[in-house]
């Protein structure tokens, strides 16, 4: 490369990162004619990165359908780049098989059967997953002309290069060092790490030293498929904290993992053909439910528009009349609101045989009500006769509060008719109105951190944000494929799993060297030597377990969102980054030339991918930072136009490769380091 052309390292080379490859190239020409090195660490296969990699269970899918996967800026993004026209995972496969697309490795049966068969509606496995993924990677590697180095490595220390100080020219230069020996030297460095382990808390080193004392199991929280299940034997009983995504990934890597099978019934039904080499596991929860299907039901009333309610003009009245916005007093009651229109929008419009008005009536009625009024419930109680059709956002999100059970067997009952009635809910034609508060949970969701100011939440709200908002979205959102849920009852039916219900806690035994789970709620203990904890791990840049981030943070070029509350001061664990995405210091200063992007750090975008057309918040915020990149490097190197610049910036199509043993080495456009 040019000795004036800027450097730019990415740490972690994941679907985020290959996000904001695109948005470089997409926004090259108009803010940087000059020359680029970039150089992107990833110990996995670039695109995928660890959470996403080929080498994973067959049976591990996605919890969204095919047609709900893209990676492109669409033109419902709000940015100032040029939208990237480009296929979805679903448009990809059938651009694939009929050879529209020919940039692929020749891939395994088992994938190109998955091709064969996919249609938008369906929830593809991971594999397929990171094809698209690895894919798109390569796309944006050759739209930035070429000039990409993948160190197929571990970053494990960043700091200030030597002599960085000293000449106007190297200011803020960042030397990364690679677990291989090698380093790169950076004028631009971006964190792009994904979901990282880190230390245990205290309770959960508690529990792996009980269970190695007693010679029993504990897996402390980590991604589910890195974790060695094999010291659990055949019938053993296993404790189970946790009810989301990582407990289904769970219950496949321990039934069909272990040669077990599910058979479709005469009815319609599952039923679980057991291996015998699956454990017995004992699960609960908070809420002491799975996390909602995902819902299958297409809408049939009038179409979403806008948000209505929860809106620009909305939020910036707010700001006009408080010097700080708390998110349950002034935020939530609009995004409840914003919910609860969008829900009866589709059951007035979509099924007037279920309501005794018409929608205009209603929603003029509707729009001019608080969400938490006696009115409007009392609207609601007179226009809608079914009480089951009612939206209770509360009891929505903790189904079983207030409940008490009889015994373990009403535990039993209560789950499993709870998940019987979701699958009514949201895996049929029947209740639309379940999608229609899918997408405007949705839309809010994505809309959040472009609307409101972080900086102008207080303290108890950026919590919440983060916590509570978080949580409800992904246990109302973004819950696993329907036959997931089939698959839980399936196994409850065949003795393989036991419900403990809600407010689970789990407490040890050393008389018998043994876990205890109780439910609150019905009083019923259960005793296993093994325990799991089925959950990723809590974000913690103090107690990480990554190099690259333990660095930033004990360097002091980075550190922890701290909040300050009546209660004194809480960290939420995450990476403060600046609106720009700037990493802040240790003394509170956003830093020129290092960023972070992705779930561990305190920005408002999530996800990595997104549903088309949604204007999705982690594209939004991809573009706005490969601009500011962009005009780093301007004011680094001034340039004037070079003859490649334009071609850099032009979509193409790279040589690829496979993944996973079938690698042989890496397209051209793509150095390795």
């Amino acid at each position: 490369m040019p000795a004036n052309a800027t450097s730019v390292a990415f740490i972690g080379g994941g679907p985020r990162a290959a996000g904001v490859l695109e948005r470089l190239a997409a926004n090259r020409c108009a803010l940087f004619s000059g020359p680029l090195d970039i150089h992107v660490v990833e110990p996995y296969e670039p695109g995928s990165g660890r959470i996403w990699r080929y080498d994973q269970h067959p049976g591990l899918m996605l919890n969204s359908a095919a047609a709900d996967v893209t990676m492109f800026t669409d033109s419902s993004v709000a940015c100032k780049g040029p939208a990237a026209d480009g296929p979805g995972l679903a448009g990809w496969a059938a651009g694939v098989l009929d050879g529209s697309i020919t940039d692929v490795p020749d891939f395994p049966l088992a994938i190109r059967e998955q091709l064969r068969t996919l249609t938008g509606g369906t929830f593809p496995t991971r594999q397929l997953q990171s094809q698209y993924l690895e894919w798109f990677f390569r796309r944006a590697v050759t739209a930035l002309g070429g000039n990409v180095t993948v160190h197929r490595t571990t970053a494990v220390a960043v700091g200030r290069a030597a002599g960085s100080s000293h000449t106007a020219s190297d200011a803020g230069t960042h030397l990364v060092r690679l677990a291989n020996g090698g380093e790169v030297r950076a004028d631009v460095v971006v964190t792009a790490l994904g979901h990282t382990d880190s230390r245990p808390d205290a309770a959960s080193e508690a529990w792996s030293g009980f269970a190695a004392r007693h010679g029993g199991f504990h897996a402390a929280p980590s991604y589910t498929t890195d974790v060695d299940y094999s010291p659990l034997a055949p019938g053993q009983d296993v404790i189970v904290a946790g009810m989301g995504l990582a407990f289904v990934d769970l219950l496949v890597l321990l039934t069909e993992g272990r040669g077990g099978r599910f058979e479709e019934t005469h009815d319609g039904g599952l039923q679980y053909v057991a291996s015998g080499r699956e454990p017995r596991l004992l699960a609960g929860s908070r809420r002491g439910v799975p996390y909602h299907s995902k819902v299958s039901s297409a809408l049939r009333g009038e179409a979403p528009g806008e948000l209505r309610f929860f809106t620009r003009d909305a939020v910036d009245s707010l700001l006009d009349l408080n010097a700080e916005l708390d998110f349950r007093s002034h935020l939530w009651p609009l995004i409840a609101k914003e919910a609860g229109y969008g829900y009866y929008r589709e059951l007035f419009t979509g099924s007037p045989e279920r309501v005794s008005t018409g929608w205009d009536e209603f929603s003029g009625r509707f729009a001019a009500l608080d969400w938490y009024s006696a009115a409007r419930e009392d609207l609601v109680a007179a226009f809608v006769p079914d009480t089951r059709l009612h939206l209770d956002l509360e009891r929505l999100d903790r189904p079983f509060a207030g409940q008490s059970f009889a015994g373990h067997a009403a535990v039993q009952d209560a789950v499993a008719e709870y998940i019987e009635d979701d699958l009514v809910l949201r895996d049929g034609p029947d209740h639309p109105e379940t999608m229609a508060l899918f997408v405007a949970l949705l839309k809010v969701y994505m809309d959040l951190g472009r609307l409101v100011p972080a900086e102008r939440l207080n303290a108890r709200s950026q919590q919440t944000v983060h916590g509570w908002w978080h949580g409800f979205f992904s246990f109302v959102d973004s819950g696993p494929p329907p036959r997931r849920l089939r698959e839980m009852l399936a196994l409850h039916r065949a003795g393989l799993l036991d419900f403990l219900g809600p407010e689970v806690s789990v407490d040890t035994d050393d008389s018998t060297g043994e876990f205890v789970a109780t439910s609150a709620q019905s009083g019923v203990a259960v005793r296993a030597k093994a325990f799991i904890e089925a959950r990723l791990p809590a974000t913690s840049v103090a107690r990480s377990l990554n190099p690259a981030l333990q660095s930033v943070h004990t360097a002091g070029l980075g550190t922890e969102q701290q909040l300050l509350t009546a209660d004194g001061i809480h960290s939420t664990g995450k990476l403060l980054v600046s609106g720009k995405h700037q990493l802040v210091d240790a003394q509170g200063r956003a830093q020129d030339r290092i960023f972070g992007i992705g779930p561990g750090t305190s920005g408002w975008g999530a996800g990595a991918f997104a549903r088309p057309g949604t204007n999705a918040a982690p594209f939004r915020e991809n573009d706005a930072l490969a601009r500011h990149i962009l005009t780093v490097a301007a004011g680094l190197h001034p340039a004037a136009p070079s003859a490649d610049a334009a071609v850099a910036s032009q979509p193409a199509h790279a040589a690829t490769r496979p993944s996973g043993a079938a690698a042989t080495a890496q397209p051209a456009a793509v150095g390795k380091a």
